[in-house]
């Protein structure tokens, strides 16, 4: 005779955002786990009491939030905007981390690459002296550049430091937690009216209405397919992987203008690229010149050149 496994409940929150619709498909596949997908209408996590008392009346295992305050330049520029983002990406994590301490959850929270400030640490051989006349350890040296899951985080945006205020009030509040950093998330539209569309998708738009597309060859660091992310999540959490830190991207890192050469190429769009510097598009909040994340604790995703064929294919089956 067979038993039947109870179900997991788990609770997903920002389910209409970009990465929360694909966290509720790819969980909602998996009839071991009873999915419950809440968004704006359903809870205000800037609201501590009120959220405390809802999800605790609803004691899931494991609780994602998908939520995130991500008007960049807004926030550097408005006090009033500022505020908000701390409270969504900064307060309002702790206190979904603490929650999940007080029910034996698991709690998942998405940071961002803007928690650094762009200068990454260049690693040298081992027995590197710095005495360069007559060493060779460089020859066939090729180190890695970025930032690791340890590397100490450095904002220069009121966008990144509310990130990482997020960061810092999980590490404080929680026990069970996964941060997820991701960079540059693009995939399916939104539901939810308020989300922002994708790089892709807005560089799509532009080189269909235009024959030439001036694009910023600066801020190399890596694109994230949403479902890509996802699925790693849920890997993540059924591995029953150490707490704590995780970087996850899609390979190859380039910069905004060699992301859409690619995204030409692959769509078949004939529009001039021309590659300019980021003076040529001023914005109120300054971006790291380099923020390459690397992976040193998981398999590492597809590279991004992959992920965006698939979403491509997935644009024409519409």
């Amino acid at each position: 005779m067979e038993i039947k496994k109870d179900k997991k409940k788990i609770l997903i929150i920002g389910a209409k955002g970009m990465l929360g619709q694909e966290l509720v498909r790819v969980f909602k596949k998996d009839k071991s786990y009873e999915v419950f997908s809440w968004d704006r209408e359903d809870i205000d996590i800037t609201i501590g009491k009120e959220t405390t008392s809802k999800i605790i009346s609803l004691d899931p295992e494991i609780i994602i939030n998908a939520t995130g305050y991500n008007a960049v330049d807004r926030c550097e520029e408005d006090k009033k905007e500022f505020v908000m983002a701390k409270k969504l990406n900064g307060k309002a994590p702790g206190n979904l981390a603490k929650i999940a301490k007080k029910i034996g959850a698991t709690f998942v929270n998405y940071s961002s690459d803007y928690v650094f400030d762009g200068n990454p640490e260049i690693p040298e051989p081992e027995g590197c002296t710095h005495s360069c006349d007559s060493c060779s350890l460089h020859d066939d040296f090729k180190p890695q550049i970025g930032f690791d899951e340890e590397a100490e985080t450095h904002p220069i945006s009121n966008y990144g430091k509310s990130k990482e205020l997020g960061e810092k009030e999980v590490e404080k509040h929680g026990e069970n937690y996964y941060i997820i950093r991701p960079s540059k998330i693009f995939g399916a539209p939104a539901k939810s009216a308020e989300a922002k569309r994708s790089f892709f998708d807005v560089m799509l738009e532009a080189g269909n209405k235009n024959k030439e597309v001036k694009v910023v060859d600066e801020e190399t660091s890596c694109f994230t397919y949403a479902p890509d992310l996802a699925k790693k999540t849920k890997e993540i959490i059924e591995a029953k992987k150490p707490f704590g830190i995780y970087h996850v991207v899609n390979g190859d890192p380039c910069t905004w203008y060699e992301g859409v050469l690619e995204l030409y190429k692959q769509a078949k769009i004939r529009t001039k690229v021309v590659p300019v510097d980021g003076a040529q598009f001023p914005r109120p909040a300054q971006r790291p010149y380099f923020s390459v994340l690397l992976n040193t604790k998981l398999n590492p995703l597809r590279s991004y050149k992959d992920a965006l064929k698939e979403y491509l294919k997935s644009l024409k089956s519409k």
